[in-house]
């Protein structure tokens, strides 16, 4: 198969950033693109959610307490009992 070469523009942080995340990942930046491309191609979308629901600080502690376990309310094993706790 032939191939092309491509020119992306970035800020220099980000390529960094990204050049040292694919070393980590034992890819080189192309082989991570080349995936990106790929996986695009055969799903015919994005292959991943872009949104700019971000959650803020006190929603991401939120978040890590129920993951860990921390700060949860007790609980119930049934809506009555729910119900009972709530009423009193």
């Amino acid at each position: 198969m032939a191939q092309t070469n491509i020119n992306i523009r970035m800020d220099d942080t980000l390529k960094q950033q990204f050049d040292h995340l694919c070393n980590e990942l034992g890819l080189t930046m192309t082989a991570a693109f080349n995936i990106f491309a790929k996986t695009m191609v055969r799903q015919q979308k994005i292959p991943f959610e872009i949104s700019l629901n971000v959650p803020n600080a006190e929603t991401l502690a939120a978040i890590d307490d129920v993951n860990h376990g921390r700060n949860l309310s007790k609980s119930f094993h049934s809506v009555s009992e729910l119900m009972e706790d709530l009423n009193a």
